[in-house]
């Protein structure tokens, strides 16, 4: 499974590629409006941090809209690949955008019929929002699932990328249920790194060191 990065902040995401495991990176309205740089300019630098893709949104709401902004995005770095919600003009802009190429991440997806349309129209990531469905007492993990299934029955080549992931069982669950990808805040991946028995097995290993003879 591909691990993306959800953030837009320059310092994470040159960390995190540091430690070798950084695939992509997934950014959004919420996370750009934090940083202190402009918005081309910052999607600029995230794509040089990485090779994978960088997923940038879009913000028009009407298909022929989203496909002229879409464009400008996909203009900045071979390696975008645009966000756009699941919705009617969303479909229709994601149809274009495949015909001509563009990598389309298909967002706020919260159920199967809306992943089945996502992949039927071309688009090449499709996200289900996992932590939300789990925040209003819907089975995020489940949605992914079935999603595999479907995707699996008619061979469609749209990959899954669980997104809204809140704490690393998300991560080991979704790897389980055999998402594509799993996209995280900077939080998550460090606590995947962690486990109690690892530090503890290391502060001993250290201590009975200091006691080596040399």
């Amino acid at each position: 499974m591909k691990l993306f990065l959800d953030s837009a902040n320059l310092d994470e995401i040159r960390e995190v590629a540091g430690w070798g495991v950084l695939d992509g990176v997934t950014t959004n309205p919420s996370l750009c409006s934090k940083e202190s740089v402009s918005f081309e300019d910052n999607i600029r630098a995230i794509c040089a941090l990485t090779p994978g893709p960088v997923s940038a949104e879009c913000v028009s709401l009407k298909a022929d809209e989203i496909v002229v902004e879409a464009r400008a995005l996909a203009r900045i770095a071979p390696n975008i690949a645009v966000k756009i919600p699941v919705c009617l003009e969303g479909l229709k802009a994601t149809k274009t955008l495949h015909a001509e190429g563009i990598a389309v991440n298909m967002t706020l997806v919260f159920s199967s019929g809306q992943a089945l349309l996502a992949a039927k129209a071309g688009a090449t990531y499709m996200s289900p929002f996992i932590g939300r469905l789990d925040d209003v007492s819907q089975s995020g993990m489940e949605i992914i699932r079935q999603i595999k299934t479907i995707y699996g029955n008619y061979g469609y080549k749209t990959e899954i990328l669980a997104a809204s992931i809140r704490h690393p069982m998300h991560v080991v669950e979704a790897a389980l249920a055999g998402s594509d990808v799993a996209t995280m805040p900077f939080s998550v991946i460090q606590q995947l790194v962690k486990h109690p028995l690892t530090d503890a097995g290391l502060k001993k290993f250290l201590s009975d060191w200091e006691r080596v003879p040399r």
